[in-house]
């Protein structure tokens, strides 16, 4: 079941995600506090079909993905897990890759990114945050990789986390599945700032007010330069790799605005979508 798109000031909902729009940015919202917005088959599917379409959407500038209720994700829903405990290993397989897709997508989604934790996180609602470009938590906020509790391993979002918090902290938390504080997820790099619950939302408009007055497509192509940047292994190619693309960039229609509104002292075309 797939999320419905509306217009740029409307709302479309499921029963476990719901979409908001407000101009160029968009608002993806789970919605199943009932359960700490846990991951069934269904909020996975629903959440890659709504991704896939802000991805393809030219008039979204920003996504936020945000959670309803006092949880930002539990990780996966009780039920379901006892489903694919009792199915085959073929059918965990399959029901993993839906995962991975899910995450894949977020992570390579073509537009900044951030994640507004209002609450705990656990599993794979880690995984989520850590494939968000922006993080912002408040104190109150818990994490943990608990999966080795259950003779588990967080195998699936395991390439953004350790990208997140880096290799040393992932061997520590995969292996002791202990619970952390946002202040630790701050400083091992889960979070990037831990504000006030009342400071949450200011904070997370401070930040698409900065990606707004970015260009665009520079903007959007960030994620793809760091991560090429770090899997390159050619150091010549890379820097081939990377003469090519700002040459690129600097005779585009928005690398051209962007060098004139500097050069005239005014603001780049693309800064009239800023919000009040």
């Amino acid at each position: 079941m797939g999320v419905d798109r509306s217009p740029s000031d409307g709302i479309a909902m499921t029963q476990a995600l719901q979409l908001f729009r407000d101009g160029p940015v968009t608002r993806l919202r789970m919605s199943r506090p009932q359960v700490h917005n846990a991951f069934d088959d269904h909020l996975i599917a629903e959440l890659t079909d709504a991704l896939v379409a802000v991805g393809a959407d030219a008039a979204v500038r920003v996504l936020v993905l945000e959670a309803e209720g006092p949880s930002f994700s539990a990780g996966a829903d009780l039920n379901w897990m006892r489903g694919m405990a009792a199915a085959s290993e073929e059918d965990n397989r399959q029901d993993s890759l839906a995962l991975a897709r899910l995450m894949r997508t977020l992570d390579e989604l073509p537009k900044p990114t951030i994640a507004r934790v209002q609450g705990a996180a656990f599993g794979g609602g880690v995984g989520l945050i850590a494939c968000c470009d922006i993080a912002i938590g408040v104190p109150e906020a818990k994490f943990g990789l608990t999966e080795a509790k259950l003779g588990l391993l967080p195998a699936v979002i395991s390439p953004y986390v350790i990208n997140a918090i880096g290799p040393r902290h992932a061997r520590r938390y995969f292996a002791s599945a202990e619970i952390f504080d946002a202040e630790e997820a701050c400083r091992i790099g889960l979070l990037h700032a831990v504000v006030n619950p009342t400071a949450l939302d200011t904070a997370v408009k401070r930040q698409i007010d900065l990606l707004l007055k970015t260009g665009p497509a520079a903007s959007a192509s960030a994620k793809q330069l760091v991560r090429a940047t770090c899997a390159h292994a050619d150091g010549a190619r890379h820097d081939a790799d990377n003469a090519a693309l700002i040459a690129r960039l600097r005779v585009s229609p928005e690398g051209q605005e962007g060098l004139s509104a500097f050069l005239d002292k005014r603001k780049p075309a693309w800064a009239g979508q800023e919000r009040s």
